[in-house]
């Protein structure tokens, strides 16, 4: 649990600068206040998975039939809103990995998010955004990782995902990155990568991890500052 907060702190608290945060998953309405949170302390924020659609379509693209919460669309422009105040700058996909129905090695294509047809899902950020979020990660000090960027358990919509993780992973080995990740679905996804263990630290408190990046108060963590 030291461990945990040392590298938490090392990672939010007092980082070596520019922070990149990368975001993922499928929902933004799970992920509100650890986006809200970390606008105000990161660098720069890449959004991925199934809730980069949600700002996507705040931004008045069309996503086709992928997921997306759209009564949240107000909820994501206030977060761009205040990273845009707060001189963080958001990282959307700029293309994307389409396909016309979602299982193993379906015929898939790569389109440039202004491209969704009608009957699309997004399954995966594309090698244009791939590039340019290994461009912001090699200019980062600090990444914190929360969620992973697409589909990962079905592939062939695990490779943008895949190539973040092993980019970070060297990154890391080459000490020029302090690399921390959380959340279950993470850590999955970083062991299907095969590079959990060359990361800074990768944190096994799940749900609290989250909290802690979301600016919660840990009950248990201020009893034991208290004492």
């Amino acid at each position: 649990m030291e461990r945990d907060l040392d590298y938490l702190d090392r990672a939010l608290g007092d980082p070596q600068r520019p922070v990149l945060a990368v975001v993922g998953g499928a929902k933004v309405s799970t992920k509100i206040d650890l986006l809200q949170n970390l606008v105000a302390k990161v660098n720069m924020l890449a959004v991925g998975g199934g809730m980069a659609n949600t700002f996507l379509y705040a931004k008045g693209i069309e996503i086709g039939k992928s997921l997306c919460e759209r009564d949240l669309c107000d909820t994501a422009r206030a977060i761009m809103g205040a990273a845009k105040q707060s001189g963080c700058h958001i990282l959307l996909p700029s293309d994307v990995a389409t396909a016309k129905e979602f299982r193993a090695n379906v015929q898939h294509h790569h389109v440039h998010t202004a491209h969704v047809a009608a009957d699309d899902l997004i399954l995966d950020a594309g090698p244009e955004t791939v590039a340019t979020l290994l461009k912001a990660m090699d200019e980062a000090r600090t990444l914190i990782w929360n969620g992973p960027l697409g589909a990962f358990e079905t592939p062939p919509f695990d490779a943008a995902t895949v190539a973040l993780a092993k980019t970070a992973a060297a990154l890391t080995r080459e000490g020029s990155l302090v690399s921390v990740a959380g959340g279950g679905d993470t850590v999955a996804a970083l062991n299907h990568a095969g590079v959990a263990q060359d990361f800074t630290y990768v944190s096994t408190a799940g749900g609290a991890f989250l909290e802690w990046m979301e600016g919660r108060e840990l009950p248990g963590v201020a009893a034991l500052t208290a004492r």
